[in-house]
């Protein structure tokens, strides 16, 4: 729940620190969070290259088609992501996200991501590897209002126990 140490309008880009991947995922979980495809999609270069579970995604048209679909499905998506490592062009992270299907059914959906990134901080590579756990109401555990990013006082995934 610590802020970032990056000063506001440092680029978010190759080669990474610590502190500029770091903030590069909270980023990244701030605008997915908002559920706008039009907007995730710009995160990521033309040629973009997806594996996302058994799914392959070339481009960023692909992309935010791909990501209309799943927040029409998954709905009241929450994310939360969280640095694993990095080096001067990627960062992995791990992530879980709840939501529930249109029948009321609540999830939780945990996971792996390998992000590559261009010069310019676009990201050319994600690969995500994700399981669901069917959850009931009472066992969720992010709260917050959405869309939206999550509050910087709501915990992380390592404070969550996840």
């Amino acid at each position: 729940m610590t802020q970032s140490p990056v000063a506001p309008g440092t680029p978010l880009k190759p080669p990474f620190t610590l502190a500029t991947a770091t903030a590069k995922v909270r980023t990244a979980e701030n605008g997915w969070n908002s559920r706008d495809p039009k907007r995730v999609a710009l995160a990521y270069t033309e040629q973009c290259r997806w594996r996302n579970r058994a799914e392959f995604i070339a481009g960023r048209a692909e992309i935010e088609q791909f990501l209309a679909r799943k927040w029409a499905r998954e709905l009241d998506y929450r994310l939360i992501k969280e640095i694993w490592t990095h080096g001067a062009d990627r960062i992995a992270v791990r992530f879980a996200y709840e939501w529930h299907d249109d029948s009321g059914h609540w999830y939780r959906s945990y996971g792996n991501e390998n992000w590559e990134f261009d010069e310019a901080g676009l990201m050319r590579r994600r690969i995500a590897s994700i399981n669901d756990l069917p959850i009931a109401p009472g066992e969720r555990k992010f709260h917050w209002p959405a869309p939206g990013p999550r509050p910087e006082e709501h915990p992380g995934l390592s404070e969550l126990g996840l």
